[in-house]
């Protein structure tokens, strides 16, 4: 069955995604999306060599808290644009050390980091084990690092063991 259908998860996404560029439900549109599901993963299936062990339960947990953390950020920053001045803004550059192995874990890591308004991930380190982050209003780097690391790197580890 992994010959056939290399990537299953790709293949439903892919499926997906094909449903919802057509705009429409019709049984050729389906079939057409059925058969790019199935064939674009065997052709691309060289070129995943190792794939990442997911945890889909502690994923979409994690999915909840980052949906979560992005409307709070938003009001957050809504309200330092709207009733904040310039001056009082405490912007920071923050090292955080990561314990995350898997490039997959990293990137999720650093895209998290950049979704959530007011703060963006800028660099890894070229050994793995550092992203750079500026973060636009924190009183405290420390604790702003100790927080990034407990609320998503932690989780993250659950995500992908």
């Amino acid at each position: 069955m992994r010959r056939l259908i290399p990537h299953p998860g790709l293949s439903v996404l892919l499926v997906v995604f094909w449903l919802l560029m057509a705009n429409r439900f019709s049984v050729g549109v389906l079939l057409v999306g059925i058969v790019i599901g199935l064939v674009l993963p065997i052709f691309t299936a060289p070129f995943w060599p190792s794939r990442p062990r997911v945890n889909f339960v502690a994923g979409f947990a994690y999915l909840v808290l980052v949906v979560r953390d992005i409307l709070v950020a938003n009001f957050e920053i809504a309200a330092i644009i709207l009733f904040r001045r310039n001056r009082d803004l405490r912007p920071a550059w923050l090292v955080i050390p990561m314990d995350l192995a898997t490039p997959e874990a990293i990137t999720v890591f650093a895209g998290t980091i950049s979704l959530t308004p007011g703060t963006v991930s800028t660099d890894v380190s070229a050994c793995g084990r550092y992203l750079l982050v500026h973060a636009l209003d924190t009183a405290d780097p420390a604790a702003e690092i100790a927080r990034i690391k407990a609320r998503y790197e932690a989780r993250l580890k659950k995500v992908f063991p």
